[in-house]
């Protein structure tokens, strides 16, 4: 898939491909080796024709009376998701959150190793988790030129969270995974996904105490 398309397609659509990939998954690892989209409709929630949909937007994978091959639309869905190759990736904020994060085996199974965590507690420095060593954040510029990282985390308070994103982008790092309270400002080139665990617990709590009043999409 040419570039140029593939910037056109919508980003709803984009927030939807790993869901149909984690389902694939799951239906590879049962040994199954073919899915139509009414199938795919039943285990996603989303209709078989949005599924259609989206992965036309990618190219023609599904055959009219077969439907998918379950391993070739897995494949082909991690290639568009960039999951066909490794991402050296750290952790700024030694935390809860950091060292759960860290401590999960899922993201390096998908490609994205932690090679450190950093934070600015000496009673945390030394430490490791998963054999991952916490490192002064002092030595965060440095280590990030040395080690080809592309993806930095913060999981920091928020008012630490600007420094950081702003030493990310120095030391040339594009891509940012935000758990910090906080709209950072990053510059054009940089992709920033954030994930405000307040405001998705808030969600929730609305929709328990109007759960009458809206429907599920």
């Amino acid at each position: 898939m040419d570039k140029e398309k593939e910037n056109r397609v919508s980003i709803t659509v984009i927030r939807r491909l790993p869901k149909y990939y984690r389902y694939l998954g799951e239906l590879l690892k049962k040994g199954i080796n073919r899915v139509s989209s009414q199938e795919l409709s039943e285990l996603t929630g989303f209709t078989a024709s949005q599924i259609r949909q989206d992965l036309n937007n990618f190219g023609g994978f599904g055959q009219q009376g077969y439907g998918y091959n379950v391993e070739g639309l897995y494949y082909q869905l991690g290639k568009i998701l960039g999951l066909d190759r490794t991402y050296n990736t750290v952790i700024v904020g030694a935390g809860n959150l950091g060292q759960a994060i860290a401590n999960y085996k899922g993201f390096e199974d998908a490609g994205f190793k932690v090679l450190s965590l950093f934070d600015k507690n000496p009673k945390l420095i030394g430490l490791k988790i998963r054999d991952i060593e916490i490192r002064d954040v002092d030595e965060l510029e440095d280590f990030i030129k040395e080690n080809n990282v592309e993806i930095g985390i913060i999981t920091t308070p928020k008012e630490n969270a600007q420094e950081i994103a702003d030493i990310y982008m120095k030391s040339g790092i594009k891509g940012i995974w935000n758990f910090a309270p906080a709209d950072l400002k990053v510059d054009d080139d940089v992709v920033i996904e954030n994930v405000h665990l307040n405001e998705s617990l808030f969600t929730l709590s609305y929709f328990l105490k109007n759960k009458s009043d809206y429907v599920k999409n």
